[in-house]
């Protein structure tokens, strides 16, 4: 059975003006996973979403939401979503309650109470329900736009930038209900600037530069196929050049030749950084501290879209 709830088969966007947003989008994301969409201002993360979402008319190709077209069958698709996006866009003059509950009648749910009032419990809103939107802080506007999102009970959750310019409390209160609907089978979808957090939360990362998807990967798997590990010793004396003898080893001088810097693969190490520290103490280089470092997801990325660039 395909566990995919979302298809997007050789999407193109190119707007009037010539600009391409999209080229030639190839994806597929599982049901009840969190899938990280990670790039560069401009890369088309927003062009991307608003387009499966139903905000932007696509060019060419196809996009599937749990099976339904979203041209042809706008409104069913439209209905398994809901959206967070990066604008501040409620009603100002509305109460929260009344915000959330019409978001939900849009969507041809019947009222449900105990199910709205637990939704603002749970985004910290029940105190404020009967407050006017535009009396709110900048932080409990983006809680409406997630109360609002999550209001028809949706099976896939986007979020754009979601914590982009929010406080540390919203953060990790976000961050603790998008694990609570993972474990109740909604699929959510994320761009983020702040890549520890993709890299804590997300089971795959998919990367996409200049319109196109450079990368899809579990998480874990691009963390162990990408990930390295460097071993930085301050030498006692600085090096004008590796003596030869090193030259069996993956290694770079820094730092004016203070720094001897040796790039490994973390699983594949073995004990090639014994024999190193062997090799060092019979050439008579001795060094004063040492320390290791591992490639974040953050690393990779950057290094990934500066290959592409």
């Amino acid at each position: 059975m395909d566990d995919s709830i979302i298809s997007v088969r050789a999407l193109n966007k190119i707007y009037p003006s010539g600009h391409v947003a999209l080229r030639d989008i190839n994806l597929e994301i599982r049901r009840g996973e969190i899938f990280a969409l990670l790039g560069p201002n401009g890369a088309g993360k927003t062009t991307l979403i608003s387009i499966i979402c139903g905000i932007v008319n696509p060019g060419t190709g196809q996009a599937l939401v749990d099976g339904k077209d979203i041209v042809r069958d706008y409104r069913a698709a439209r209905r398994c979503i809901g959206l967070v996006p990066q604008e501040l866009a409620v009603a100002m003059f509305e109460t929260v309650w009344a915000t959330v509950a019409f978001s939900r009648g849009m969507f041809g749910k019947p009222m449900d109470k105990p199910y709205i009032e637990q939704l603002l419990k749970d985004l910290s809103l029940w105190e404020k329900r009967d407050s006017k939107i535009m009396a709110l802080s900048g932080g409990m506007k983006r809680r409406v736009l997630i109360a609002k999102a999550l209001s028809h009970e949706p099976q896939i959750l986007f979020l754009d930038e979601p914590t982009a310019g929010v406080d540390v409390e919203l953060r990790r209160d976000m961050w603790r209900m998008i694990r609570r609907l993972r474990e109740r089978g909604v699929t959510i979808i994320l761009t983020t600037h702040y890549i520890e957090e993709a890299e804590e939360m997300a089971d795959r990362i998919g990367v996409i530069n200049k319109g196109q998807i450079i990368l899809v990967e579990n998480k874990d798997e691009l963390m162990h196929k990408l990930g390295q590990k460097q071993l930085t010793l301050q030498l006692q004396q600085p090096l004008t050049a590796l003596p030869n003898e090193l030259a069996g080893y993956d290694l770079a001088l820094g730092c004016e030749g203070q720094q001897l810097v040796y790039t490994y693969d973390k699983d594949n190490e073995g004990g090639r950084i014994a024999g190193l520290l062997r090799k060092l103490n019979e050439l008579g280089i001795d060094f004063r501290d040492l320390k290791t470092t591992q490639s974040s997801l953050e690393d990779i990325f950057v290094s990934l879209v500066e290959e592409r660039a």
